[in-house]
């Protein structure tokens, strides 16, 4: 009896390898394919408490091509913010950053050139807000005193 228990639970055991092995190669390949689209890899979130899971594919591709221009990682500070008004935050259509050791000059003209893009405002704390709704630009400093329009923004062109 005590033989036929261990024969069985040798078995189970080789099954439950086999299975585990096949689970981890499927695992691997599974990885190896997201990394190839893995936008995510671009910016990095300010704190934890900042919601970021839910950017629609365009919006991650915004964030890319901005951290691939600037050679540099992206730190969202702001994502979806449910009760924002009629702001792009409430639909996660929105992402507020700052890149640390890059001029906002260098962020705007990156931005600008974003496969996508629909607004991009900047605030005087340094933050760069972009978004995948309708196009706009703006500059907001305060209550009423703003450093201007990013209407009339132009990036340098390089020599």
């Amino acid at each position: 009896m005590h033989t036929a228990i261990r024969v069985m639970l040798a078995c189970l055991m080789t099954l439950t390898t086999q299975v585990d092995v096949n689970a981890g190669e499927t695992r691997k390949n599974r990885t190896a394919t997201l990394k190839q689209h893995d936008y995510t890899a671009a910016y990095t979130l300010q704190r934890i408490g900042v919601r970021a899971s839910c950017f629609p594919l365009g919006l991650r591709i915004i964030l890319a091509h901005i951290a691939r221009q600037t050679g540099r990682r992206l730190v969202i500070t702001s994502g979806h913010r449910p009760h924002s008004g009629r702001s792009q935050h409430t639909r996660c259509y929105a992402a507020d950053f700052r890149i640390p050791g890059v001029s906002e000059r260098q962020i705007l003209a990156a931005a600008a050139g974003a496969p996508g893009i629909g607004g991009i405002g900047r605030y005087c704390n340094g933050l760069v807000h972009v978004d995948i709704g309708p196009k706009r630009r703006w500059a907001h400093c305060g209550r009423g005193g703003g450093k201007g329009s990013l209407a009339n923004f132009k990036p340098r062109r390089k020599p």
